[in-house]
């Protein structure tokens, strides 16, 4: 077998990777990129969640300022809407549609039987389990 003179080498010894070089790379490509996805999966699913929380939040607020205007809850979400209250009502991020709301009729009105008990609060429609194991129904 003939050898370099100048590294001392075989001249087959600089032909490339062995296989389990390549096996070793691979498997560790492998593992980040399974982690990567795992990161990105939860990460899209916060988003989600802070999302219907601040849309929850939004709603809520806009219920309780209709209430302080009007001394009477909104029959339904659409009011706040027509009313000015919201501009529009939003997406359930996990349903993604507007018909998915679950609305929370009030407390009927001691001083005023007559009145119609209107929608005291609103929660998602989804019953998917948040990362922190409760309903999103729940929140």
């Amino acid at each position: 077998m003939e050898r370099n003179t100048k590294t001392g080498k075989s001249p087959r010894a600089d032909h490339g990777f062995t296989l389990i070089e390549l096996a070793i790379v691979m498997s560790i490509i492998v593992i980040l990129a399974a982690m990567g996805m795992a990161q990105y999966r939860n990460a899209h699913i916060r988003a989600q969640e802070a999302v219907l929380r601040e849309d929850l939040f939004q709603m809520r607020d806009a219920m309780d300022q209709f209430y302080a205007d009007k001394n009477k809850w909104p029959t339904t979400l659409d009011e706040l809407v027509s009313d000015g209250y919201l501009r529009k009502l939003p997406l359930d991020p996990f349903t993604k549609t507007v018909e998915s709301w679950q609305t929370v009729a009030a407390e009927p009105d001691p001083n005023n039987p007559t009145a119609e008990p209107g929608v005291s609060d609103v929660k998602s429609g989804s019953d998917a389990t948040a990362l922190d194991g409760s309903k999103y129904s729940d929140w």
